[in-house]
């Protein structure tokens, strides 16, 4: 922490960030990014702060990110941000970490970003489980972004990788039911216009960055990142800086995608 401190003050990392931008402007940029946002209760422990706070400032590394990713022309991205297993937590921080959404989601509403670049918002999950008031405000981000199409922005919210799969298997099995579909007809291509991010041209990340240490996906995207390049940065989230960013696409970069070949 001291040496970080230290290497702010002179300059250094400004220095690296330019350094790395070079390396990686003119390289192979994935198309669709995904991030599990993890380590924002371990990074106010660390601070020996109110645990709520390293959600909030989560958050604000969130809106960081917005623009980073809009710098390096990525057009998809999806962020893990509260799973369905995470409403186990204590109620208190549950509610808080649901006043912080309302928040940013109020705020994404008339970010001038979202609308001057055209990004199109959609909350991936089971948003029937989340406060109504929040809900809709959703709708609301939802239908404002509906019709543009040059970045889109997920937010996995409610999410759970297992009960993604299981609601596409409900919808099409109730498709068959219905004598909408033959069972036959019933194939990956299929399968994946009933997932959560069906309303995107490229569903599969090219790659999936965690921050905190942990090395797992907890559940996202279990099908979409079937091929998915994986990282496993040893930040905490409200520490992720662009140069953490950059140095992911480095290493991107350097690997061979075979996908199965």
């Amino acid at each position: 922490m001291v040496l970080q401190k230290f290497l702010r003050v002179i300059g250094a990392y400004k220095v690296y960030e330019k350094w790395l931008w070079f390396q990686t402007k003119n390289g192979l940029k994935p198309e669709h990014i995904a991030i599990i946002l993890d380590g924002n209760r371990r990074w106010a422990n660390e601070q020996e702060i109110n645990p709520w706070l390293g959600h909030k400032q989560g958050a604000e590394t969130v809106e960081q990110l917005l623009d980073w990713l809009q710098m390096m022309d990525v057009k998809f991205v999806t962020l893990y941000t509260f799973s369905t297993e995470n409403f186990s937590r204590k109620p208190d921080e549950v509610e808080e970490i649901m006043r912080i959404a309302q928040e940013k989601f109020r705020k994404l509403l008339t970010d001038e970003r979202i609308h001057r670049s055209k990004v199109h918002v959609k909350v991936i999950g089971r948003v029937n489980l989340l406060p109504p008031d929040l809900q809709k405000l959703i709708a609301d981000v939802e239908e404002a972004t509906a019709e543009y199409d040059n970045q889109f922005l997920n937010f996995a919210f409610a999410y759970g990788g297992r009960a993604e799969i299981v609601d596409a298997a409900k919808a099409i099995a109730q498709k068959v039911k219905d004598g909408d579909l033959e069972v036959d007809d019933v194939d990956e291509d299929m399968f994946e216009q009933y997932l959560y991010t069906s309303h995107m041209p490229k569903q599969d990340p090219d790659m999936i960055i965690r921050t905190s240490g942990e090395e797992r996906l907890s559940g996202f995207l279990l099908w979409q990142s079937a091929y998915s390049e994986l990282l496993f940065l040893d930040v905490y989230w409200p520490d992720f800086r662009f140069i953490d960013l950059l140095r992911a696409i480095r290493t991107f970069q350097t690997r061979k995608r075979r996908f199965g070949t």
